[in-house]
């Protein structure tokens, strides 16, 4: 590339530097919700213009091409893997706990207390099943089974017992 048209390549960039960068900004500022990363965006967007410039291409028409190239900036921001600092998301309010932790505990007690409800004989296991797996009352089993209330609580006392000796 001869300085001459070097230099008229130069006055084409700021002349679409001068007419469209608020436009680009705002355009970018709307995708993506952030005033820097916009302004880096329309900034990465001509120096990407003036690389091709140098290196021979023709634009026909500056506005479309440079909204073409934003928009594939844009994009590209979009599948960057964002990866959030523990500082920035206290910052913003999020406060860790422990409760999900006591929760997974819970489940993977609750799943090992199951494991061992069928170790014990058959019928601790279904009046154990029926108490706390299918979350049914005294009353409601009594109608299932057809045994009375105060032995189904003495079973399921029994049993409990049975799976605390199991569980140690």
């Amino acid at each position: 590339m001869t300085p001459k048209e070097e230099t008229r390549q130069k006055l084409i960039l700021t002349t679409a530097h001068r007419d469209f960068d608020k436009k680009l900004n705002a355009y970018a500022f709307f995708k993506t919700n952030n005033h820097e990363t916009g302004e880096d965006l329309v900034q990465d967007t001509f120096i990407k213009t003036w690389n091709y410039l140098l290196k021979g291409g023709k634009i026909d028409l500056m506005k479309s091409f440079l909204y073409h190239v934003l928009n594939n900036l844009i994009v590209d921001e979009y599948r960057k893997r964002k990866s959030t600092s523990l500082e920035l998301l206290l910052e913003k309010g999020f406060e860790p706990s422990d409760q999900d932790s006591n929760r997974l505990l819970d489940i993977l007690d609750g799943k090992k207390a199951l494991l061992l409800i069928q170790r014990l004989s058959l019928t601790y296991q279904k009046v154990m099943r029926m108490k706390y797996v299918q979350d049914l009352s005294l009353e409601e089993m009594s109608l299932v089974t057809g045994k009375s209330k105060n032995s189904l609580a003495v079973q399921i006392h029994r049993g409990l017992e049975k799976l605390k000796l199991l569980y140690i």
